[in-house]
């Protein structure tokens, strides 16, 4: 059987990753902080491409899935291996753009090197949910029309890559994700004054039209809930199969203390 590399980011999937397959060689990049034993980790600077790509093949690694969040590194244009910096042209063009392009490079990077690009969602398939209310009251049919608001929002925006979260309260549009993330896009959202906003509204997480589902699927954690909660939110709808649960028990049993719902749509 093939062995399994795990490009390690923050949070949470990496180390679930792990667990689920003690023989994957885990790999993270100078400086990352990541939720996994440094013993467990093999460490490679960003600059060096070239020397990441021959320990994955010593390792008899053929297969790689890129999983938790991870920024855009400032390079080093001295530090360049040989591989990395016939590259770096076509990175650096692809990093002024959004997440989605470079994302897609970074896939095509890696299939050209002979590895096989397998997503976190196929490796753990309870990561995402069958259609249908998972926890919570039925969303009213204000909640309803907010949610089909946000998703005619977030499709409008997926051609020029951007978004995969959105707030609509009462058909006003409350914020949208970019760059910063969903924390931050709830934050600004609970600091809107009521008198502009009005009650309640829902956070809807989908991936962009055309998104490729390996890598950056949207997710929403516990913590995403109680950020929810903070905002005055009545409720979450996530695309059925597109968006991973992130500690599926502690993220719905947060849903139930704070009232939320958590709705799947196809």
């Amino acid at each position: 059987m093939s062995r399994l590399g795990i490009i390690a980011g923050g949070g949470a999937l990496p180390a679930a990753l792990a667990a689920a397959d003690p023989d994957a060689l885990c790999v993270a990049f100078s400086g990352a902080e990541i939720a996994l034993p440094e013993t467990r980790i093999q460490r490679h600077r960003m600059e060096h491409l070239g020397a990441l790509f021959y320990a994955l093949r010593e390792a008899g690694v053929t297969r790689v899935v890129l999983a938790g969040a991870m920024s855009r590194p400032a390079l080093d244009p001295a530090a360049l291996d040989p591989v990395m910096a016939a590259l770096a042209p076509r990175i650096m063009a692809a990093m002024q753009g959004g997440d989605d392009g470079l994302l897609r490079l970074v896939i095509a990077i890696f299939e050209e090197q002979g590895f096989a690009v397998t997503g976190a969602h196929d490796l753990l398939p309870d990561l995402t949910a069958a259609p249908g209310l998972l926890t919570g009251p039925e969303p009213t049919d204000t909640a309803r029309a907010d949610i089909a608001r946000a998703r005619a929002i977030l499709d409008a925006l997926s051609p020029v890559d951007v978004g995969q979260g959105c707030v609509v309260a009462s058909g006003l549009c409350l914020g949208v994700e970019t760059l910063q993330g969903t924390d931050a896009l709830l934050g600004f959202v609970a600091a809107t004054p009521a008198h502009l906003r009005g009650r309640g509204g829902v956070l809807v997480k989908r991936p962009k039209l055309g998104q490729d589902l390996r890598v950056d699927m949207p997710a929403i954690g516990p913590a995403t809930v109680q950020a929810a909660a903070r905002a005055g939110l009545d409720g979450i709808a996530i695309a059925a199969g597109g968006v991973m649960l992130l500690d599926r028990p502690a993220l719905l049993a947060a849903c139930e203390a704070n009232g939320l719902f958590l709705l799947a749509e196809p």
